[in-house]
């Protein structure tokens, strides 16, 4: 008898009104439901809750047959839990037999709006103490308001990231309730460029040197204010990661969902990126104990994986594996694309689908690089 062993990682979407957080979600969620990509795939995308998937799924298949785009749930927080479901696995020799990815939405209209009653500001605090336990926060800037910004950007940028920064101002005092910084917190903090494709001649570079010299100064003042919610804020990136997005090309009475640029980096974002960053930060950072613990909680997880397929590795690095504690193994986050492949393929042929899951996320993150869609920090 198997024991379901799942490994959990969270993503927070922060995004204005408009910015495209539900045609995003329902196109990750109704691309991973075509027969091509269950045919292809390792793993079955599944919602946990069913009517939650019934809605994502009805909505991609109303923009893929109908060009409809689907109605925005306005002020409705929520939380998606997808699980990843392997077709085939050996769970005797896994550190885990399944993945889950929880989505954590904040609805974009509390930007923008007060607080109406006592009932709204308990939501709103149970949403963010949510959101704040995530692995990675994402903050979304809408293509479409960069593009109707062009020549005064600064303003929109300006705007979004104040209402960012005014959001956690407004509820530090009773998240922070004890006046003690968390450790438990999102320490990636990565800005998106939603509806990418209403801006062709932009790629990751041109996103990043744009927010650089638009609001360098926003951003940093951001990032003091996260600073005082955690500890061992070292460990903290905030602007140092940049990705394109786009869930489909939209055209009059069209939608292309096969030209969605992005969408396939949500589950490696989420999963493996944190996981080798908080490698790096526990190897080369001098962190307060309790953080280090954190940061290393998944990390033993991902070096299991790499120590049951050293053998196929280069010689040194293997013996690194074979050898090193894990919160040591700095050189797993650098692996280069080649490796991957490696451990891939051995993984594949052991069927330790897990170990080839992970294996091909990094490759994503490497390739996407490469290709001008993602830039991760080098920190």
């Amino acid at each position: 008898m198997s024991i379901n062993k799942t490994k959990e990682q969270h993503i927070a979407v922060f995004g204005e009104s408009g910015s495209g957080k539900t045609v995003m979600l329902s196109s990750f969620y109704g691309a991973a439901q075509e027969p091509r990509f269950t045919k292809d795939s390792l793993f079955h995308v599944v919602a946990d809750e069913f009517g939650q998937g019934a809605r994502l799924h009805k909505n991609y298949l109303g923009m893929r047959d109908e060009s409809q785009v689907p109605m925005t749930n306005h002020f409705s927080s929520t939380s998606y839990s997808f699980t990843l479901k392997l077709k085939s696995a050996n769970a005797q020799r896994s550190p885990v037999n399944a993945l889950r990815l929880v989505w954590h939405d904040y609805p974009g209209e509390w930007f923008d709006s007060g607080v109406e009653n006592d009932e709204e500001a308990a939501r709103r605090l149970s949403t963010f103490k949510d959101l704040l336990q995530s692995d990675v926060a994402l903050l979304l800037v809408d293509g479409q308001r960069l593009l109707d910004s062009k020549g005064e950007e600064e303003r929109y940028l300006k705007s979004l990231i104040g209402n960012f920064k005014n959001s956690l101002l407004g509820l530090q005092d009773e998240i922070l309730h004890d006046g003690k910084p968390l450790t438990k917190f999102p320490r990636i903090w990565m800005f998106g460029l939603s509806k990418c494709d209403l801006l062709p001649d932009f790629d990751a570079v041109r996103f990043h040197e744009l927010l650089i010299h638009k609001v360098a100064s926003e951003i940093e003042e951001f990032r003091n204010i996260l600073t005082t919610f955690t500890t061992g804020d070292a460990a903290l990136s905030v602007g140092e990661d940049f990705v394109l997005l786009s869930s489909a090309k939209f055209e009059p009475g069209k939608i292309e969902l096969e030209d969605r640029v992005g969408i396939d980096l949500v589950l490696p974002i989420a999963s493996a990126l944190p996981l080798l960053r908080h490698l790096r930060w526990a190897k080369t950072l001098n962190l307060p104990g309790k953080v280090a613990k954190e940061l290393l909680g998944g990390v033993s997880f991902a070096v299991g994986i790499l120590q049951r397929h050293q053998n196929k590795l280069p010689a040194p690095l293997a013996m690194v594996v074979n050898k090193v504690k894990p919160e040591m193994l700095l050189g797993i986050a650098d692996l280069a694309t080649s490796a991957l492949e490696e451990i891939m393929k051995n993984a594949l042929a052991k069927n330790d689908h897990i170990a080839a899951i992970l294996a091909g996320f990094q490759i994503k993150l490497n390739k996407a690089e490469e290709n001008k869609i993602l830039i991760r920090s080098k920190r």
